[in-house]
C-alpha cells in the first residue's frame, strides 16, 4: 500500500498533467488537503510531506484535530468545507482561518460579528449549488450576486470566491459543465467590480474537469489518505 506522502506525490503529478493539459501553470491551482474522518496522525504525514491547508467537514472533528496539532498551528490553514449551522459559528470563527460553506448571508453577519479582533479576517467562499440539487446546501447562482455584495461588506471578513460541489457525472464534458457554469458566475462578479480569485472546485474524480475550467483549488482527500468508510447515503468523496 502506498504511503501518504507517495499518494500526495502521485496527485501531483496528476494536477501538473491537469494543468498542462488546460495550458495553466501549475502554481495556479491549490491543493486543499481534505482530512474528514481521517486521524491527527495523518494530517500531521501530509504535512510532513509539504502540505499545509487542510480541509475538515465536520466543525467539532476540525476543533479536535486543531488542538491535536496545536505545534503545527502556525504553519498551516484550517478550512471548513461542510454545512455550517448557525450554532456552530462561532468556534469557526475564532479557530478556522477559512471557510468555504457560506450559503447564505445570516451565516457570514454571525461569522464577521464574532471574528475575533486580533485573527486576519476570515477568508470566505459562497457555497453555490451550481447543479440545482434538492439534497444540496448552497446558494442558487441568481442569489449569489446580492449575497456576495452584502458580504464584502461585513467587517472581519474578506470575500475570496465561489465553492461548489457538482453532482457526480460519467464523462469528462458532463464534469466540466458545472465548473464551466460557476466559473462563468464568478466572471460576471468580477466584471461589477468584485475582486475574487478562488473558485474552491474539484475534488478526487473530477479534478481534472475543475482544471480545465478554472479551479483555484482541489479539494482532495480519498485520493491521498485511502477511501473513507461511510454509510451507502453519505455523501460523495472529495
Amino acid at each position: 500500500m502506498a504511503t501518504i506522502s507517495e499518494n500526495i506525490q502521485q496527485l501531483r503529478a496528476r494536477m501538473a498533467l491537469a494543468c498542462e493539459q488546460a495550458s495553466r501553470p501549475v502554481h495556479s491551482v491549490t491543493l486543499l488537503v481534505v482530512t474528514k474522518t481521517f486521524p491527527a496522525e495523518d494530517v500531521r504525514a501530509a504535512f510532513e510531506a509539504g502540505e499545509t491547508r487542510f480541509g475538515e467537514n465536520y466543525v467539532q472533528e476540525g476543533v479536535d484535530k486543531i488542538a491535536a496539532l496545536a505545534d503545527l498551528r502556525s504553519q498551516v490553514q484550517w478550512h471548513m468545507i461542510g454545512p455550517l449551522q448557525s450554532n456552530k459559528t462561532r468556534v469557526v470563527a475564532e479557530q478556522f482561518d477559512w471557510v468555504h460553506s457560506v450559503d447564505r448571508l445570516k451565516i457570514a453577519q454571525r461569522l464577521s460579528d464574532q471574528r475575533p479582533e486580533h485573527l486576519p479576517p476570515l477568508q470566505i467562499c459562497l457555497q453555490v449549488n451550481i447543479s440545482g440539487e434538492a439534497s444540496k446546501s448552497g446558494l442558487t447562482p441568481a442569489e449569489v450576486p446580492d449575497v456576495a455584495r452584502a458580504v464584502v461588506a461585513l467587517p472581519r471578513l474578506h470575500l475570496r470566491g465561489l465553492m461548489a460541489i457538482p453532482e457526480p457525472a460519467q464523462t469528462l464534458e458532463e464534469r466540466r459543465q458545472p465548473h464551466r457554469a460557476l466559473a462563468g458566475l464568478m466572471q460576471q462578479l468580477q466584471a461589477e467590480g468584485l475582486a475574487l480569485d478562488t473558485l474552491s472546485m474539484g475534488m478526487s474524480a473530477d479534478l481534472e474537469a475543475a482544471i480545465q475550467e478554472g479551479s483555484t483549488m482541489v479539494r482532495v482527500g480519498s485520493a491521498i489518505f485511502g477511501q473513507r468508510q461511510r454509510p451507502a447515503a453519505a455523501l460523495p468523496q472529495v
